[in-house]
């Protein structure tokens, strides 16, 4: 059954589902990867700017990520910018472009991310639930018994499905985190 109601709560578990992807991509797993900095907000221009608007990134290995503003005047403020964003390394302006290098991760900060991950999880599964909570109270004046009963039974099963996938993708993304 395809319910305005029940495919809205989907559309919106779906967003939540990409935001929280997007946040795990953003943690650093001790491996260099473009998602870690191409959002950094950069002053270029009277205007902030992300980084990957402004110049080509590109992971030169497993522990270095090179920044190569299209235009030089930029240069110092991309520098600026990525000392501020504080994503585990030290840039390295050598007048053309501008590196990271990533030191391996202790296990002490590898204990501090698998709980930053389990947060994540936690404040999404939260928004699943009020979300849920709205579509429930949608549906609740429906006149007819058993339609209602339909959708909300289809609307708990859509929840266990996006519950289970915050599970997964928080368990794929702590055992990313604790491989050495």
């Amino acid at each position: 059954m395809n319910n305005p109601r029940v495919a809205q709560f989907r559309a919106s578990a779906e967003s939540v589902l990409h935001y929280l992807l997007n946040e795990y991509a953003k943690l650093q797993t001790g491996r260099a990867n473009a998602a870690l900095i191409e959002n950094v907000d950069v002053e270029a221009y009277g205007q902030r700017q992300p980084l990957k608007s402004l110049a080509g990134i590109s992971v030169t290995d497993a522990r270095s990520i090179a920044v190569q503003p299209w235009d030089r005047s930029v240069l110092a403020n991309v520098e600026k910018a990525l000392q501020a964003a504080n994503v585990g390394a030290n840039p390295v302006n050598d007048g053309v472009l501008i590196r990271l290098n990533f030191q391996p991760m202790t296990e002490e900060r590898r204990v501090q991310l698998s709980k930053v991950v389990h947060q994540l999880a936690e404040e999404a599964r939260i928004s699943i639930r009020k979300n849920r909570q709205e579509a429930h109270d949608a549906i609740k004046p429906e006149k007819d018994e058993d339609v209602r009963e339909t959708l909300l039974e289809q609307l708990q099963k859509d929840v266990d499905e996006f519950n289970a996938k915050i599970a997964e993708t928080a368990k794929k993304k702590e055992q990313e985190i604790m491989t050495i």
